[in-house]
């Protein structure tokens, strides 16, 4: 995959899948919890979302330095992971003009 080879590629994945296992976690984690009965649906998602959340936190600073982001366009990346499809919101914001 040409994606892997680049700080801005790794970083658009692990944010898309971010994106991804935070809305699973929300929209069918907590149903299924809370609805379906089903205690361990918002542990084993949490754990997912948790560790992609970290790798994505991770992959921001070697895509800072390479593309010479602003602190101020870095901490808007990083609080991006923070908000429901903030990582979505990233992407088109700021990674597609590097690919």
């Amino acid at each position: 995959m040409e994606l892997l080879k680049t700080d801005i590629g790794r970083l658009r994945i692990i944010g898309f899948l971010e994106g991804v296992s935070f809305i699973l976690l929300v929209g069918v984690g907590m149903p299924l919890k809370y609805y379906g009965g089903y205690i361990h649906a918002t542990q084993d998602l949490g754990m997912a979302h948790g560790v992609l959340f970290i790798l994505y936190i991770i992959a921001v600073f070697p895509a800072m330095k390479t593309y010479k982001w602003s602190w101020a366009i870095t901490f808007f990346v990083l609080l991006a992971s923070v908000f429901p499809l903030g990582t979505f919101i990233a992407e088109y914001k700021f990674f597609n003009k590097y690919s």
